[in-house]
């Protein structure tokens, strides 16, 4: 896949060129615009590419284009509270090496969410969404189902607030499934939750990943515990998630065995930033994973044009972000309209973020310090970012995950790179293959 990585280097900040069966197209960051081009005006742009100065920009006038337009310049201005993640329980019962939260514990004492801080996250939460307009709550962890108690108090009182203020009110939880009981099935179905249940592979492969704190595999009791839930999915729709390691990278198999299973959607993330360096993904080990994402990308292809529908996350994501032309500053809403809350009631830019000090942007009981949250996200422009502004992927990647660039840097840029202009390729593929066929793939 190395061919991949060397395709998607960056040649010119204001274009990328991508050649394929479908011909050549022309992507243009500000914007995220996406243009087919003659191969005449490709090996142009390429010819301009080899010089001492990069001509790009004064090709992209010619055909009336402006790359400096200037769309991600701007930080935020709305940054009310529009979604909140709740660690109503920072501890874990598996025992995962890999785990940023250090158990569960985020390296504290494990510690447990009281009913008072969560329905004060809740009224914080509700205070700064209008009537008419969309929120979501979240649970996360640790395991957040060690708080059931306290997930379920406040989900029901939150549900009943936002209908009161005429909210449209989104739930979701990420669960390891082995606690998942029928009375939380009862709670996913009746508000709709989105249930993400984390697992890393198939059998003995995730055994070896998320064991039981004892050192018991914990596969089997997944599969019993949320079989109940696949079956009822209706209001609420449950994905699977794989973080992925140098020990799981067989993700084609993967991904088939959890289709089958009715997983509505099915994502995987290299992990980058471990307590544990033997568990992050070095160079050679994300080549790998973009050969086998795009393996399962080609299948999607093959499958979604032959009218079946694979629900493969990464790519459905993608192929959503390129066809609305997606460009944006930041990888997502940390620190502006999302922000986690610890079992204290710290608010942090994320959920990754619980007792870190430097992420603090405030607390539910005083609210949000809007001085550290300005300074915070100044620091995390894209445009803040080294080698970011001169990269054509700046606006979609974004920089990437602020915990994880902070954490490590960004060893990962080939590989999103290449993921990208191959999901920008069979954007193109797919389009041209079937025109009507666009919305109903990424449904």
């Amino acid at each position: 896949m190395a061919n991949l990585f060397e395709l998607s280097k960056p040649r010119s900040r204001d274009a990328h060129i991508l050649r394929g069966s479908v011909g050549a197209q022309l992507f243009v960051p500000e914007g995220s615009q996406l243009f087919d081009i003659d191969e005449a005006l490709a090996d142009t742009l390429a010819r301009a590419w080899q010089g001492e100065d990069d001509g790009t920009s004064e090709i992209l006038v010619s055909l009336g284009l402006d790359p400096n337009a200037g769309a991600c310049q701007e930080k935020p201005v709305d940054v009310r509270t529009r979604a909140l993640s709740l660690a109503v329980a920072q501890s874990c019962n598996l025992g995962c090496g890999y785990c940023y939260a250090q158990g569960g514990t985020f390296g504290s004492s494990a510690k447990g969410m009281d009913i008072r801080t969560a329905l004060a996250a809740v009224d914080l939460l509700l205070a700064e969404t209008h009537p008419g307009e969309r929120a979501n709550l979240a649970y996360l962890g640790g395991e957040p189902l060690a708080g059931r108690d306290v997930m379920h108090a406040s989900a029901n009182y939150a549900a009943e607030k936002a209908a009161e203020r005429g909210i449209k009110l989104g739930f979701s939880i990420t669960t390891n499934g082995t606690l998942i009981s029928e009375r939380d099935i009862d709670l996913f179905d009746r508000l709709g939750f989105a249930v993400t249940i984390s697992l890393d592979g198939i059998g003995s492969v995730h055994d070896r990943l998320r064991s039981f704190k004892g050192g018991s595999g914990s596969y089997d009791r997944i599969l019993a515990r949320i079989a109940p839930l696949l079956e009822r999915q209706g209001r609420c729709q449950v994905s699977a998630r794989v973080t992925v390691t140098p020990e799981n990278l067989a993700l084609e198999d993967t991904l088939d065995h959890f289709v089958a299973m009715g997983f509505h959607t099915v994502g995987f993330s290299p992990m980058l930033s471990a307590p544990n360096s033997m568990h992050e993904m070095q160079q050679d080990h994300l080549a790998s994973m973009l050969e086998q994402m795009v393996a399962c990308g080609r299948a999607f292809e093959r499958k979604t044009l032959a009218g079946e529908r694979y629900p493969f996350a990464n790519l459905l994501n993608a192929l959503r972000e390129i066809h609305k032309g997606t460009h944006r500053p930041y990888p997502c809403g940390a620190g502006a309209g999302y922000l986690g809350v610890s079992a204290d009631g710290e608010l942090g830019a994320c959920h990754r973020f619980v007792g870190e000090p430097d992420a603090v942007l405030g607390t539910v009981a005083d609210g949000v310090d809007r001085v550290r949250q300005a300074d915070w996200l100044s620091a995390r422009h894209v445009h803040a970012q080294t080698g970011c502004p001169d990269c054509w992927a700046r606006y979609l990647c974004a920089g990437g995950c602020h915990h994880e660039t902070l954490h490590r840097g960004r060893p990962a840029c080939d590989f999103i790179r290449g993921w990208l202009h191959y999901a920008i390729t069979a954007y193109g593929r797919l389009s041209k293959a079937n025109p009507s066929l666009f919305a109903d793939c990424v449904r």
